[in-house]
């Protein structure tokens, strides 16, 4: 049995929007970051690698609190978690906008608001998914999450440049962060925790963790996923200042970031749906050699605005792509019960990942002019990953379940 806590007024498929809507604003919201890239450093005077560090800052708090986010998801509920992440969340972005130093900088960019995300972000609502879907839909449902996460990255993207056109970037991150409060009264549609099911053994949550790690298949994926946090993380900061250094406008480079996210709509569904059809670590080394194949080419063909965008459109399809097929092999290896805290522990091997990504973007940047360097370097990583998901099992940890009696 999963929980009916959560279920009791509020029908499954409301539910499921809802907690998608969290998805949208949480993820749309950090992924606007990349447009105010250039105007928080002309303003403040902070370096690249300055306004680098700060986000590098903000996906290590990210990562490092996720496994905890999860827990107490799995533990005490997840609408509980939901809210006061969403109020450390929009704390965090008003601060940005009266810091008066670096170290301030750092802790409302990184610290605060990386608390925050991890406490909203998809993993907390996959997580929540996980104890209501039927386990045949799972996958599917987390495609769902994932797209509508893209969809606000489509949506945020050019909405947080026309709040800085039209307001300047003090006060759109004031927009963006009252945007972020919604999530408090969308949160009861996840109220709820897991409930032990027939098909489960209790185990304390330390043990779990010790345990999952003694399974090599999750520890092939928590290495892959390392390498999807330094690509997406470098891009979605890095990518709309390489293209205005390469002649488009920051308006074009915010599009840029919005057509990864529109096109990544299709692709995550289209990941959950075929995960739930074929191998999951083949369809996820696939997505990292597309992702090789698609920068090889965006490096050596002429920046345009044209290139541009269909570097984007393609990268889009495969962006959060590999999000419902991860969660959804922790979810085959483990079951449901500890997934928000299992996922949450591979998801900061993504955000350490994503801490190198964005950080080497800058410190690079700033000691050659150029963003080349790191542009092979992920390209590179993308192709190691590609052949480490190859070995891994696609099956349950019996360690996790009971044994099934012998058929007489």
């Amino acid at each position: 049995m999963t929980s009916q806590s959560t279920r009791l007024a509020i029908p499954l498929t409301l539910v499921i929007i809802l907690g998608s809507l969290i998805a949208l604003i949480t993820f749309g919201a950090r992924s606007s970051f990349g447009v105010f890239t250039l105007p928080i450093t002309e303003d403040l005077g902070f370096s690249r690698a300055t306004y680098g560090m700060a986000m590098a800052i903000q996906n290590l708090a990210w990562g490092l609190a996720q496994p905890f986010a999860g827990g107490f998801a799995d533990k005490y509920g997840t609408g509980r978690v939901l809210v006061v992440g969403a109020i450390i969340y929009a704390g965090g972005l008003v601060l940005m906008t009266i810091v008066s130093s670096v170290g301030i900088f750092y802790l409302a960019a990184g610290i605060l608001v990386g608390i925050g995300i991890s406490a909203t972000s998809f993993g907390i609502v996959m997580a929540a998914f996980g104890r209501m879907v039927p386990p045949e839909k799972r996958s599917f449902i987390f495609g769902v999450a994932t797209a509508a996460a893209s969809f606000g990255q489509f949506a945020f993207a050019p909405l947080g440049q026309a709040f800085i056109s039209s307001f300047g970037w003090n006060m759109a991150l004031i927009y963006i962060s009252l945007l972020v409060l919604l999530i408090i009264p969308l949160a009861v549609a996840l109220r709820g925790k897991t409930q032990k099911t027939d098909d489960e053994i209790i185990i304390p949550a330390k043990k779990a963790l010790i345990m999952a790690w003694g399974n090599s298949s999750f520890r092939l994926l928590t290495i892959g996923f390392f390498v999807c946090g330094f690509y997406l993380a470098f891009v979605t900061i890095h990518l709309p200042p390489y293209l205005v250094q390469n002649g488009l406008s920051a308006t074009q480079g915010s599009w840029a970031i919005a057509i990864i996210g529109l096109f990544n709509v299709l692709g995550s569904l289209l990941s959950g749906y075929l995960g739930g059809k074929f191998p999951k670590q083949i369809l996820l080394a696939a997505i990292y050699l597309i992702r090789v194949v698609a920068t090889l080419a965006f490096l050596i063909v002429p920046i345009s605005l044209i290139s541009t965008y269909i570097f984007a459109a393609v990268l889009g399809l495969v962006w959060l792509a590999t999000v419902p097929l991860t969660a959804g092999l922790v979810n085959q290896f483990f079951g449901p019960r500890y997934l928000g805290m299992l996922y949450g522990t591979v998801f900061l091997s993504h955000q350490l990942g994503s801490f190198f990504g964005v950080w080497l973007g800058g410190l690079v940047f700033d000691l050659t002019g150029s963003y080349n360097l790191i542009w092979y370097l992920a390209a590179l990583l993308s192709l190691i990953s590609a052949l480490v998901h190859v070995p891994i099992k696609e099956s349950r940890d019996s360690s996790f379940f009971p044994a099934r009696p012998a058929i007489a």
